[in-house]
C-alpha cells in the first residue's frame, strides 16, 4: 500500500506536540488531501519548471544541513514517476552534502514557487552516480550549455510528497520572469516611442513646408 508524507513525518514526538497544541485530532485520522509515493503530470511540470531548490541531509554528528542548490531552469530531472536525478556541478568544494549522503542516504528536498506561493516538500533517499557509471542518465541530466564543472550525478529515489501551505509565501521574481511579465510593456513602449519620432518628423516635415510657402518667388 502506498503511504503518504506524513506517514513519515507524524513521529511520536510530533504526535505529542499536535495533541500538545490541541490539533492531534486533524492528523489523526487525515484521509484528505495526501499525496503518496509517485510524481504524477502535476509534479513533474512544476519541477521542470525550477530553477533551484533546497536539500537537506544529515551529518554523522546529528546536525541537519540545508544547501540550495540551482541551474538552469528544469535541471532537476524526473528520470520516471520514482526518480529523480540531477548533475552535481563543482561548487566552494567543501563536499557536505556529498560526504552526508554517502553515511546517511535520507534527505528532504524543498522546492519553491515563490511568484506562485507554491511549494513542493519531497522525502527522497539519495546516492551518487558517478559520470561514466550510467552514460544514459549523465545524458538525461547534463546541460551541454551550462558553463561549470561536472563531477558526479546524485540520483533520488521517491518516500513521499506533499504539496505545502502556501500562507506566508512572499512573492518574488527571478529577473528572467521580470523580464518575461514586463516584456508586453516594454513592447508598448517602444512602439509609443516610434510614433512619437514619427510625430515630430511630420511636425518638422510641415514647419519647413510652410516656410517654404512663405518664402518669396
Amino acid at each position: 500500500m502506498p503511504y503518504g508524507f506524513l506517514d513519515i513525518a507524524n513521529t511520536p514526538s510530533v504526535r505529542r506536540a499536535q495533541a500538545e497544541m490541541g490539533a492531534d485530532h486533524l492528523w489523526s485520522e487525515f484521509k484528505g488531501h495526501r499525496e503518496f509515493d509517485s510524481f504524477g503530470p502535476k509534479e513533474a511540470a512544476f519541477i521542470a519548471g525550477r530553477d533551484s531548490f533546497y536539500m537537506a541531509s544529515l551529518s554523522e554528528t546529528g546536525w541537519p544541513y540545508v544547501q540550495h542548490r540551482g541551474g538552469p531552469t528544469g535541471f532537476l530531472k524526473v528520470i520516471d514517476s520514482k526518480t529523480l536525478a540531477f548533475a552535481d556541478y563543482r561548487g566552494n568544494r567543501q563536499y557536505i552534502s556529498t560526504g552526508n549522503i554517502a553515511a546517511n542516504a535520507r534527505v528532504s528536498l524543498f522546492l519553491m514557487d515563490y511568484p506562485h506561493g507554491t511549494r513542493l516538500k519531497i522525502f527522497a533517499t539519495a546516492r551518487q552516480v558517478a559520470l561514466d557509471a550510467d552514460p544514459e542518465l549523465t545524458a538525461a541530466v547534463t546541460d551541454t550549455g551550462y558553463g561549470a564543472h561536472l563531477e558526479r550525478i546524485f540520483r533520488l529515489e521517491l518516500a513521499a510528497f506533499d504539496w505545502n501551505c502556501p500562507q506566508h509565501i512572499a512573492p518574488r521574481f527571478t529577473e528572467t520572469e521580470v523580464l518575461s511579465a514586463t516584456q508586453p510593456l516594454r513592447n508598448r513602449l517602444a512602439e509609443l516611442e516610434q510614433e512619437v519620432i514619427q510625430l515630430r518628423r511630420r511636425g518638422t516635415d510641415n514647419n519647413q513646408a510652410a516656410r517654404d510657402q512663405g518664402e518669396p518667388r
